[in-house]
């Protein structure tokens, strides 16, 4: 009988803070910008996971990590923060094909005055 839910494999990526040249206020300073990125990344799971299933059944946290950091291009100017999610999302999808869906959520700090969290959240489907 179905429930109604379908099995999912979501692996996180939360919190990383990261220097992105971004906005006006790079375009003007031509300062970074602090960016709180986290991740969700959707993958296609296996019927189970044994103690010993590898590795290459999921994937590397490090990966999504990866995305949001070393591999944004240095020295490049974001307009947009959507962009910069722009940017991660297709990363993670040309690392992998196991990802099926990516979620991408920017938080400006320049703009958190009392803690609030100002940004965006892109998903994206692998097309």
């Amino acid at each position: 009988m179905n429930s109604g839910f379908d099995d999912f494999l979501t692996l996180e990526v939360n919190n990383l803070d990261v220097d992105v040249l971004t906005g006006i206020y790079s375009e003007e300073t031509h300062l970074p910008q602090p960016l709180r990125i986290s991740i969700r990344a959707r993958l296609k799971v296996a019927d189970h996971y044994d103690p010993d299933t590898p590795l290459s059944r999921s994937k590397n946290y490090m990966d999504l990590k990866h995305a949001a950091t070393t591999a944004l291009p240095e020295g490049q100017h974001f307009t947009l923060i959507e962009a910069v999610a722009d940017h991660i999302v297709e990363t993670i999808f040309l690392q992998d094909d196991k990802v099926t869906h990516v979620e991408v959520k920017i938080v400006k700090l320049a703009l958190s005055e009392k803690g609030e969290e100002i940004g965006i959240t892109m998903g994206r489907g692998r097309r």
